[in-house]
């Protein structure tokens, strides 16, 4: 399977302080792509999830659209665990570092977020930044082929000065490799769906061998 390229458009026009949901709006435009690769034969699950992704001088902005049997949100605190319940992620780095960011967010859009070089002894990015994403949350109920669903979205505004451990401006021209996941460990049927192929033996995101090659444009 070939590795997936995207290019992340700049959102030109944008007020200063500009609404999350007018952000949710505007990325309703966007070009969606596909979180659905399920790597692991033995967590067949496969819900249906999109996302859209846009940028300005200041942010990056993703909306994600998920399609699901279950859904769980149990987790209210910046960095706990929202892994465990229905999640959406994104991971980044930069310039082909060994490093890379982790951001992970649950269904109420509770975030959790670390840096590091590899899934163990990773460090926790601080809660007061994470608190400055801004996100909009919406839910609902339908039917597809007469079995109830749940439709939920969510939209982030991550600041730039999330990313910590670079003094970063802007990520405008920046050239970068991500993955988007979506997962949830403690559902009754747990998934785990990827956007740029994974290869390994067990259920792994933090391999960044295996990110795709993003361009903020």
């Amino acid at each position: 399977m070939s590795e997936r390229v995207l290019s992340v458009p700049f959102l030109q026009g944008l007020k200063k302080n500009v609404s999350i949901a007018e952000v949710s709006r505007i990325l309703d435009g966007q070009k969606k792509n596909h979180i659905d690769i399920a790597p692991w034969p033995e967590f067949p699950e496969k819900p249906t999830v999109l996302f859209s992704i846009a940028h300005d001088d200041e942010h990056l902005f993703i909306k994600y659209d998920v399609t699901e049997t279950e859904v769980l949100a149990r987790y209210r605190h910046t960095n706990d665990p929202v892994y465990k319940d229905s999640c959406v992620e994104f991971f980044i780095n930069f310039d082909d570092e060994k490093s890379y960011y982790n951001i992970e967010f649950n269904r109420l859009g509770t975030c959790m977020g670390s840096y590091g070089t590899q899934r163990k002894n990773r460090t926790a990015l601080p809660v007061s930044l994470l608190k400055t994403i801004k996100y909009e949350c919406a839910l609902k109920q339908l039917k597809d082929f007469g079995e109830l669903m749940t439709n939920w979205t969510l939209t982030v505004a991550v600041p730039v000065n999330v990313f910590c451990f670079h003094n970063f401006k802007t990520i405008r021209n920046k050239k970068c490799r991500m993955n988007f996941y979506k997962c949830g460990d403690d559902l009754s049927h747990p998934h785990y769906l990827v956007w740029n192929n994974v290869v390994s033996e067990l259920p792994n995101f933090h391999l960044p061998e295996f990110f795709g090659k993003v361009e903020f444009i």
